[in-house]
């Protein structure tokens, strides 16, 4: 595999900021990828632009044998080659934001929690060629086991209407259908129950339907001007349509099913999709299909400044993934856990240029 024609060389001093970047926080979410990588049953997945999973292994090395790095910045010059991402013409470059809910919650259903936080179905399989369907939309990665073969899996309007009452494990029962949902989208949630304990739960898996997003559905509808929608507007129109919150969620017939986590830190994010704790302000989320985990992005999105005073140009690791996040130059940026980055995620909607740092190795023909 080479590197994509996508992915274009460039120097440092061609990254606006670069000058400014301390890399500290990027530096500590690089190591635990680093340390992940040390013991895990496989390595991170290669993406298709062609930056090899273990073109990291002398960084990985050179990051787990120092907590602290005392210049975490020439470290990552040192071992990386920065590399504009040229955006497609239908995709240019373009952050979103999120980040872990904090919602109350018990472990059993009551008058007050009434919407079930469900875990994996026993039912539920992954698709993986062979037991494909030949019918079957090549979408799908997930479907439902039945004594006469595999089917599409339950929606959500089948599922929120009982489809999997008595029959699928409940994690923990939520006092509201919209945060609910927020957490099926954000694909992670703190869950504070009732009996004081905090239970931290992240992605299992997923209906395998298509997501529909209720900001666009909102927009299609006139109900929000489409320059408007953010997580704030379209949580104030469910507050003030109340009645309509099923036509609208039963847009989106993808459903989220949860796994509980441990965690070491319990003042860091979830654990995502490259098995790691995400870093508030340092963890991106990007197309899995495309980019390869644990490599480091600095973003230039010089409009955006819900991060803080200056615009945001950041050095970032790549760390999840998402169904809506698709295409070379396109990121999720994480802000953190409970309300506070959740008014920071859901204003993020910004245009931005990516440079990926790529393993000098890979560039200079260390590795075949």
């Amino acid at each position: 595999m080479t590197l994509s024609p996508l992915l274009s060389p460039v120097d440092y001093s061609e990254l606006p900021g670069w000058a400014d970047e301390t890399a500290c926080g990027a530096y500590a979410a690089f190591r635990r990828c680093a340390l992940h990588a040390e013991t895990a049953s496989k390595p991170y997945r290669t993406g298709s632009l062609g930056v090899k999973a273990d073109a990291f292994a002398d960084a990985f090395g050179e990051a787990r044998a120092a907590a602290k790095h005392a210049e975490p910045r020439t470290f990552f010059e040192r071992r990386f080659q920065p590399c504009r991402v040229s955006p497609s013409p239908a995709s240019p470059g373009f952050v979103t934001g999120f980040y872990e809910p904090e919602l109350p919650a018990s472990r059993a259903g009551t008058e007050r929690f009434r919407f079930p936080l469900y875990g994996r179905p026993d039912d539920l399989v992954d698709l993986d060629g062979p037991n494909r369907p030949a019918d079957m939309d090549p979408y799908f990665v997930f479907g439902r086991a039945t004594d006469e073969g595999i089917v599409e899996y339950f929606d959500r309007e089948a599922i929120e209407n009982g489809a999997l009452a008595g029959s699928t494990p409940v994690i923990a029962w939520l006092e509201d259908k919209v945060d609910l949902f927020f957490a099926h989208v954000q694909g992670a949630a703190r869950l504070d129950m009732e009996d004081g304990n905090v239970v931290r739960v992240t992605y299992a898996a997923k209906s395998g339907h298509p997501f529909t997003g209720p900001g666009g559905v909102l927009a299609d509808l006139g109900e929000i001007p489409r320059e408007k929608v953010t997580m704030q507007s379209i949580r104030a129109w469910f507050r003030a349509n109340p009645h309509r919150t099923d036509e609208i969620l039963w847009r989106n017939r993808s459903f989220i099913f949860f796994r509980e986590v441990a965690v070491e830190d319990a003042n860091g994010g979830p654990v995502a999709a490259a098995k790691v704790q995400l870093t508030a302000g340092r963890s991106i989320a990007v197309d899995r299909l495309l980019h390869t985990f644990g490599t480091p992005f600095y973003i230039d999105a010089p409009a955006l400044t819900a991060f803080g005073a200056k615009p945001f140009r950041r050095l970032m690791i790549a760390q999840d993934t998402g169904s809506a996040i698709v295409g070379a130059a396109r990121g999720d940026l994480f802000a953190g856990s409970g309300a506070e980055a959740g008014e920071i995620a859901g204003i993020v909607r910004h245009p931005a240029d990516f440079y990926a740092l790529v393993p000098r190795a890979l560039l200079e023909g260390g590795l075949s």
